[in-house]
């Protein structure tokens, strides 16, 4: 059986964020853990060996696939920020065209530096996300 290798863990998120190479990144990195921490309400905790995630939820797909994942997380990766937001949320687009400048992929939005995009925006996308997750996995959040 296939086994999720993106776990929440106990290392350091500070630790974490003082490994990221450039300067900018580094900074951002702390922002959005300001950001994230606010908006939520839920400690930083980190995910696997990257991702900071803020609060969980467990989720189990009609095909028996199931596991747990971060509400609301992000990433300083070296190319870009990736932000992970809930997928199948239909308001996501909505609140993403009033969003700056970022591009996505399945379940992230990526972003070059916070300066390109509308932290109020960002806000409603983190709140929503969550909504969108408590609504679909009510039994499944901590």
């Amino acid at each position: 059986m296939y086994e999720l290798k993106t776990k929440e863990n106990e290392s350091n998120v500070i630790e974490f964020i003082e490994t990221v190479d450039s300067p900018k990144k580094k900074e951002d990195a702390y922002r959005l853990l300001d950001i994230f921490t606010e908006t939520t309400g839920y400690p930083a905790k980190m995910w696997g060996t990257s991702i900071i995630g803020f609060g969980s939820y467990h989720y189990k797909y009609a095909s028996g696939h199931e596991g747990d994942a971060p509400l609301v997380g992000f990433s300083p990766r070296k190319a870009k920020i990736s932000l992970y937001f809930a997928t199948g949320d239909p308001e996501r687009e909505e609140i993403l065209q009033n969003f700056g400048k970022y591009t996505t992929g399945k379940a992230c939005v990526y972003i070059n530096k916070i300066a390109d995009i509308d932290v109020e925006v960002l806000k409603k996308m983190i709140n929503q996300s969550i909504k969108f997750l408590k609504e679909t996995y009510p039994d499944g959040i901590e």
